[in-house]
């Protein structure tokens, strides 16, 4: 397996980053693969597959390059450049990093993607960061900025929820939560970063940049000894831009919006983002909210500046009798608010 050893002044000086590169990527990498990851994939994939697949089609180099970068173990550096991490920048900002690549490094970058040769019109092109470069600057036109504010709450949320669970359960039980089955918190200042037999890395310096996409897809990364990235997908019900079903008993009981609101808070949520996820008014939220606080469904608490709300131990019992099997992964263990 493939591990990194942290040093407590890296874990001190971590964070998480929304990137809209990093998105784009990700959206890339479903766009490549054809088939939905989640649920919340599926419209998003018939609406824009079909033209990604006429764009390569138009251009069989970019569509090699395509390939040869996401590789079948690893991604061409080239193409999943660490954020920077010092303030969010706008996707135009970060892709200038695939274009200052030089044309000779991505060429052995790609070798190690593919794990062998790099075919020849690849090797002879002299313009394989600016194609990628331009591939990736379709993507997020075409496919990922006309949702990105909503995307961009949706990241949100899932970073409020993991700080919270940072605050309650430090490093150990935020990083062990990252992605479940490929990563945990070993013990001894390591981390398992994915189940392949990688050579371990010490990270004693430099940043931890924790990285959220929606899209059922992720990625490490580092530049040098200075910056180190985990790109993981949301968890749960957030990355499932469609939010989690209404149970009819459920919706009779309650109304359909409160049980709206309800069924999200497995993950604590402020009231902005909950009005992101559900599209209702503030003032309709902030209603039902206290609605279902004077009933003991849901709680509030504080991490940070934000006020977060969540279930109670009766809103999850509700939640879960009146048939959502659909539960988000922090409503399947130890993350209530501090």
């Amino acid at each position: 397996m493939g591990w990194w050893r942290i040093g407590t002044d890296t874990l001190a000086g971590s964070g998480f980053v929304l990137s809209p590169l990093a998105e784009t990527v990700a959206s890339l990498k479903t766009l490549h693969r054809g088939t939905p990851g989640h649920p919340g994939e599926r419209a998003w994939l018939a609406r824009h597959l079909p033209a990604y697949r006429e764009r390569l089609a138009a251009d069989p180099l970019d569509a090699l390059l395509v390939r040869a970068a996401i590789g079948p173990t690893w991604n061409a550096d080239f193409l999943t450049p660490t954020p920077l991490g010092d303030r969010e920048r706008s996707f135009e900002e970060e892709v200038e990093a695939v274009r200052a690549t030089r044309p000779p490094d991505a060429v052995d970058q790609l070798a190690v993607a593919i794990g062998g040769p790099v075919p020849e019109p690849l090797r002879s092109a002299r313009d394989l960061p600016e194609r990628l470069a331009g591939v990736l600057g379709w993507v997020w036109r075409e496919t990922v900025r006309p949702e990105w504010a909503r995307r961009r709450r949706i990241l949100e949320a899932d970073v409020v929820a993991r700080t919270a669970l940072l605050s309650r359960g430090g490093w150990a039980s935020a990083l062990d939560e990252l992605c479940p089955g490929r990563m945990r918190w070993l013990g001894d200042g390591r981390l398992q970063v994915n189940t392949r037999d990688y050579p371990p890395r010490s990270i004693d310096r430099g940043r931890l940049l924790l990285v959220p996409v929606t899209p059922a897809t992720g990625w490490v990364s580092w530049e040098g000894t200075e910056r180190y990235a985990i790109v993981y997908a949301c968890a749960g019900v957030l990355a499932d831009t469609a939010g989690p079903g209404v149970p009819q008993a459920l919706g009779a009981l309650l109304g359909q919006a409160r049980a709206g609101v309800l069924v999200r808070l497995g993950s604590p949520l402020s009231t902005s983002q909950l009005v992101a996820l559900t599209g209702q008014g503030l003032g309709s939220v902030g209603r039902h909210l206290k609605v279902l606080l004077d009933a003991g469904l849901v709680r509030r608490g504080r991490a940070g500046r934000s006020v977060l709300y969540e279930w109670t131990e009766a809103g999850a019992v509700l939640v879960a009798a009146q048939g959502d099997t659909r539960l988000p992964v922090a409503a399947q263990g130890d993350t209530r608010l501090p």
